[in-house]
């Protein structure tokens, strides 16, 4: 049997925070961030909200920074890492992570409270057509 491997993370919450662009000594941007995401426990049973932890490198840390704050609905498309090291006692210490590979907006343009919407995200109005002339197909 072939080794089969996938590694594919898909979540959607709110942020917690207003996102901080930082930059690397070598120049490439980063964000970290954290995404409020409720999680069904049982039937019946309310909601828990797990607080998911997301860093997004590049093009894709500028695109957050610019257009996503606090409150703001997201939805994050990447890949689950687990990063290991040592604290200065020696002890071993993990952080679970999920590294962005894309991000998109969910809210409408009314519900993102004055937040920048592209033009590709504002459809216009479609025309209406009489509808009874003769159609050429």
């Amino acid at each position: 049997m072939a080794n089969f491997n996938l590694n594919k993370v898909i979540v959607g919450g709110r942020l917690t925070a207003d996102p901080e662009l930082k930059t690397t000594p070598n120049g490439v941007s980063v964000v970290s961030f954290s995404v409020a995401v409720n999680r069904k426990v049982g039937k019946d049973k309310e909601p828990v909200t797990d607080f998911l932890n997301v860093v997004a490198w590049r093009g894709t840390a500028d695109f957050v920074s610019k257009y996503f704050r606090k409150g703001s609905s997201i939805c994050v498309v990447g890949s689950l890492q687990v990063r290991k090291w040592q604290d200065k006692d020696g002890g071993n210490r993990y952080a679970t992570e999920i590294v962005a590979d894309e991000v998109h907006f969910v809210d409408g343009k009314n519900e993102q409270g004055g937040a920048y919407v592209p033009d590709a995200y504002n459809v216009p109005q479609m025309e209406e057509v009489d509808t009874d002339e003769d159609l050429p197909f």
